[in-house]
């Protein structure tokens, strides 16, 4: 007799392994990642402690990995707002290049003081990036177009576009594909530690916002409604038209300002990879954290220090810069395992002994 694995679909899901999917998803990516750890010779212990323990317990640690949660907890919000109406914003990164290449230019060009010069740099960019979020919410509202594959291709479109205007139209006087540098009128002030800037001070206020927005408002249930079934909530006369352009402009300008600043406040200039692929991180973050913005928040975190910390321990312990991006790796794909476990229950049965081979004996 051989054992068959079934796949069967739950009716309901325990309360527990709500709550403890999230946990262990990250403790099996960092169990994954020991391996390699251990292949090359380093205490998977003593890597991690140096990750989330000695890293954040300075100032410049602490500096560090607020300035990199910030940009991922913006864009996974805006993943994470559409994904409670059902839809799927993978467009985060090319949102967050347009805010980053709008808020630049006018950093640039406008001969503004600084108190008029860093607001009129994040109205530009958030409502540029809002209208070019809004298009795949358009597109999949209007003429039903999957916004996963339009917005994957505005991605495409914003990241391609950026490197011709960084080698051409905005490119600085030294030569590379970068802008000149921003002038100290455009940055973002620092406060208690040169690299941590007032920008971090969003997460605070973007935050409340999302929890308002989501929790407190008409609009909030009207997107939850629409997410959870889409023809029950036109039956109740809520416009899921509305509803999926209107998420799109919400995540297009959180992506364009984080885009903003993280180009303002960390790096003084816009260049090619200004940004580490934090639009296509969001994703995972707003799938770790999509039972609510709190816990949004806290899976940005957790990127935020395990790509801070993953500096530290490339120079203190020489490993690979690039076995944090296989520890990311690992974490996006036990989180789409554990998406997989919490819709389909397991069975392990015995198989029974087969015909043709009993009227042979």
């Amino acid at each position: 007799m051989s054992p068959t694995v079934e796949f069967e679909r739950r009716d309901s899901l325990p309360r527990w392994l709500a709550y403890a999917a999230p946990l262990l998803t990250v403790l099996a990516a960092l169990g994954i990642a020991a391996v390699p750890l251990v292949w090359i010779g380093v205490n998977p212990l003593v890597a991690y402690a140096t990750v989330f323990v000695v890293q954040p317990s300075s100032i410049g640690g602490l500096a560090d990995v607020l300035t990199t949660t910030l940009p991922l907890f913006l864009a996974g919000l805006a993943v994470y707002i559409p994904l409670k109406a059902g839809l799927w914003n993978v467009g985060a990164e090319g949102q967050l290049f347009v805010g980053a290449v709008v808020g630049s230019y006018v950093g640039l060009n406008a001969d503004l003081p600084r108190p008029l010069l860093v607001p009129s740099m994040l109205i530009a960019a958030t409502v540029v990036s809002a209208l070019y979020g809004a298009i795949p919410g358009y597109l999949r509202a209007e003429h039903d177009v999957n916004e996963i594959i339009s917005s994957l291709m505005l991605t495409f479109a914003a990241t391609t576009f950026t490197g011709y205007l960084l080698r051409g139209p905005i490119q600085g006087s030294g030569g590379q594909t970068a802008t000149d540098r921003l002038p100290e009128a455009a940055q973002l002030p620092t406060a208690f530690h040169p690299r941590l800037h007032v920008g971090v001070v969003a997460l605070a206020v973007v935050g409340v916002f999302a929890y308002l927005l989501l929790s407190r408002t008409r609009f909030g249930y009207e997107t939850t409604f629409a997410g959870s079934n889409p023809e029950a909530a036109a039956q109740a006369g809520i416009s899921t038209y509305k509803v999926y352009v209107v998420v799109f402009v919400v995540g297009g300008c959180l992506a364009g300002l984080a885009g903003i600043i993280e180009v303002a406040g960390v790096h003084g200039r816009l260049f090619e990879d200004f940004s580490p692929q934090y639009g296509f991180t969001a994703i995972a973050v707003a799938l770790l954290g999509r039972n609510g913005v709190l816990r949004v928040f806290l899976a940005a975190a957790f990127f935020g220090v395990l790509t801070a910390g993953g500096t530290t321990l490339a120079i203190t312990q020489n490993v690979p810069t690039a076995l944090i991006d296989v520890i990311v790796a690992l974490t996006i794909l036990c989180l789409l395992t554990a998406e997989f476990i919490k819709e389909y229950r397991i069975r392990l049965e015995r198989g029974g002994s087969d015909p043709s081979a009993e009227g042979a004996a």
